[in-house]
């Protein structure tokens, strides 16, 4: 499975921010309407995975320190990335602060 990408931000004037765990879950439900709209097979595995991954990230007790250390980059201005990667049912994630 690739990796999955979120990119919490802050709002401003021309962006409507969203914090990790939001952005998280607006994924999960693109991945649950694409999964109703899937017709090809390797597609609904990719979506099964994607969304095996997003529900393991928010029902994982790293969730909550993981949202917490990305506010914190964004408090201080930085911008942050996350990398969601789950491999035979093991969750790794990777922070990028820049």
């Amino acid at each position: 499975m690739d990796p999955i990408d979120l990119e919490p931000r802050y709002s401003t004037h021309y962006h409507t921010g969203r914090c990790l765990r939001c952005l998280a879950q607006e994924e999960l439900n693109n991945c649950i309407v694409a999964m109703l709209g899937s017709v090809e097979d390797e597609d609904s595995n990719k979506l099964q995975a994607k969304y095996s991954a997003l529900v393991a990230f928010l029902e994982s007790p790293e969730a909550q320190a993981l949202i917490d250390e990305t506010e914190e980059y964004l408090s201080e201005g930085r911008k942050v990335s996350v990398k969601l990667n789950f491999e035979n049912d093991k969750l790794e994630y990777k922070v990028i602060a820049e």
